[in-house]
């Protein structure tokens, strides 16, 4: 089954409320959806690099997607990518491996605890 893409910006802020696990090169968000099919979602901010930095990144984040996900994702869940700083100097075939174990921690439900709120300005 071939992974659809989240377009809707709802869509990125419920995949927050999962599972989070972070890697070296990314951290990926897994958030069950109500259908059955696989979803994914990349967001690389303007913190990683110029534009050429941020594509470069997000094609890598494609091509791992489309190799990785059919056999390796969760049914009937939201994944979303998140690019890190090292994330695009990074050799692929250790992002592949990052990537494999985090989507065999997504599925046995091991996430990392949640991030704390940085203090701020209170909305």
């Amino acid at each position: 089954m071939k992974p659809s893409v989240l377009t809707r910006r709802a869509d990125f802020l419920a995949a927050n409320r999962g599972l989070r696990i972070a890697r070296p090169g990314f951290v990926l968000l897994a958030n069950p959806n109500k259908s059955d099919s696989i979803r994914f979602g990349i967001t690389v901010t303007k913190r990683i690099g110029n534009a050429v930095v941020r594509n470069r990144m997000k094609r890598r984040f494609r091509a791992l997607i489309r190799e990785l996900l059919p056999d390796h994702g969760l049914p009937g869940h939201d994944h979303v990518l998140i690019g890190r700083e090292g994330g695009v100097e990074r050799d692929f075939g250790k992002l592949r491996e990052e990537l494999v174990a985090a989507l065999d921690r997504a599925k046995a439900g091991k996430g990392d605890p949640p991030r704390r709120r940085k203090p701020g300005p209170q909305r």
